[in-house]
């Protein structure tokens, strides 16, 4: 996909509740985006238990393997099975301890409601050592910032629209900054009438003569019944215009190809 190297992100989803099938894992799906939008390459999308050595495991996997960035939700809330900051701080080989600021910005939160500073509530400000809190918007947890050998570690709460909320306010300006300067552009066809298993060989030549672009099929049946294949083609570039052109020139020759064998295609818009 012509993604720039050297900046592979790693996605850990925190909880049993994932696991075992209550909770449908849909921050993996928003941040996998986000990073690719971003220019990032998504190596590595791992669930783990809410068990401290496990998620250290999976920290120190994703750093030992030369991630760029690191985005882990769930587990920082103030009860006994909110493990993240633990494991994390058992990864990095540092002492969990309280952070003073983490402190302030839940004490915060729980005076604006009139409620006591528990000795749980106060579990939510301790941090490894070194990293920073990220402020939380919506809820009462902090996230967690490290910088740790060149990776750029995140740990945001499990709760989608605080998970969101801190990405696009914190999270999101530092990934810009330290990612790569790239544009990244889709487009898709819709072919209609032929079956996937057709088209393959055609996706495969297009993606052979232009190599910086990706092509993904996704088939798909309409309410006839009849073949539908939706063609998701993405590129990259340091340069926006010529990201685009190389998807016109993708998308140009699976129109020709697929309408050649009497496939009907339907062009969706080009973003960036």
């Amino acid at each position: 996909m012509g993604l720039a190297e050297g900046y592979d992100a790693w996605i850990l989803t925190i909880g049993n509740e994932i696991l075992i099938g209550k909770v449908v894992n849909t921050n993996l799906a928003w941040l996998g985006r986000k990073l690719t939008l971003l220019g990032y390459k998504v190596r590595r999308g791992l669930i783990v238990p809410d068990d401290v050595d496990e998620i250290a495991w999976a920290f120190r996997t994703s750093l030992e393997a030369g991630a760029k960035v690191v985005i882990s939700t769930g587990g920082l809330g103030p009860t006994f099975d909110d493990k993240t900051a633990e494991g994390l701080a058992v990864a990095l080989g540092v002492k969990l301890e309280l952070n003073e600021e983490a402190l302030s910005m839940v004490k915060r939160k729980y005076e604006e409601r009139g409620l006591e500073l528990t000795e749980h509530r106060i579990k939510m400000a301790k941090i490894p050592r070194g990293a920073k809190p990220i402020p939380n918007p919506i809820g009462t947890a902090p996230g967690i910032y490290v910088i740790w050998n060149n990776t750029h570690i995140f740990a945001l709460p499990g709760v989608p629209k605080e998970m969101k909320a801190m990405f696009e306010e914190y999270v999101e300006a530092i990934l810009r900054k330290v990612g790569p300067k790239i544009f990244f552009v889709e487009g898709s066809v819709i072919s209609r009438g032929v079956p996937e298993s057709t088209i393959a060989p055609i996706v495969d030549e297009v993606m052979r003569r232009c190599n910086r672009v990706y092509i993904k099929s996704h088939p798909r049946t309409s309410e006839a019944g009849e073949f539908l294949v939706e063609l998701h083609v993405t590129a990259s570039s340091p340069n926006r215009e010529e990201a685009k052109n190389e998807i016109r020139k993708a998308i140009e020759l699976l129109v020709e190809k697929i309408s050649g064998i009497g496939g009907e295609v339907e062009i969706r818009e080009i973003s960036t």
